[in-house]
């Protein structure tokens, strides 16, 4: 095998059902308290505690002390980067309920990706920047133009700041439900951080569906044309 990495490793941890629950829910960036995981993964708090032990060993979580109660959260944006590919690859999950049927089309609808927007409006913004010269779009990465940091910065995009992180500034993110990219990076999650400030759209509670606000639709539509 040489000195190549071992996949199986990671395949192994992501291989589980429990563990993979675990991880979708923390898709939107959040840390979240183990019993929160143990209730989304649907098992008993001492099994969770195992799953998550072994999810930060393996480099995939962190741990962040709060006060009394330790929280965990993605590792790294390379980590969900990983996690969306997956869901590319992988099957849908059976929709067998009114409920399930409405959490897919809202993670359809808009969502978060890690931090940045995703789905049908994640889609839809990246591609209105691109016709606006805002963005543009070579060998499967985004370029900000010169004007088109101008037009963010004016929007309320914290730019500088995305600049300044030490991570890929825009990266083209290929959308698992529309099978298009979405505006992902630093900048992609400046983007996001705006559209929240800005009352685009507003976080469901304990979700990583986002919903977007008629007003801010409307206000969007005019800013991007």
């Amino acid at each position: 095998m040489g000195h190549a990495p071992v996949v199986t490793d990671v395949a192994a941890l992501l291989g589980d059902p429990s563990r993979a629950a675990m991880l979708d829910a923390l898709m939107d960036g959040e840390a979240r308290p183990a019993g929160e995981l143990a209730r989304r993964a649907g098992v008993a708090p001492s099994t969770a505690s195992e799953h998550l032990m072994r999810l930060v060993e393996g480099r995939l979580l962190v741990v962040e002390p709060r006060e009394r109660e330790r929280r965990y959260r993605l590792a790294s944006a390379d980590v969900a980067e990983l996690l969306e590919a997956l869901s590319r690859l992988g099957s849908e999950a059976p929709v067998n309920s009114l409920r399930a049927a409405g959490r897919t089309e809202a993670l359809r609808a808009a969502r978060t990706c890690y931090d940045h927007l995703a789905g049908r409006f994640g889609v839809a913004v990246t591609e209105a920047l691109v016709a606006r010269d805002v963005l543009d779009i070579r060998d499967g990465s985004f370029e900000l133009t010169d004007d088109g940091e101008v037009f963010l910065v004016d929007l309320g995009v914290d730019v500088a700041g995305a600049r300044a992180h030490k991570r890929v500034f825009a990266r083209a993110c290929l959308d698992w439900s529309e099978r298009r990219p979405h505006l992902a990076g630093a900048l992609g999650a400046a983007l996001a951080d705006a559209a929240l400030d800005q009352g685009w759209v507003r976080r469901r509670p304990n979700d990583r569906a986002l919903r977007v606000i008629p007003k801010g639709a409307a206000e969007l539509r005019e800013l991007l044309g």
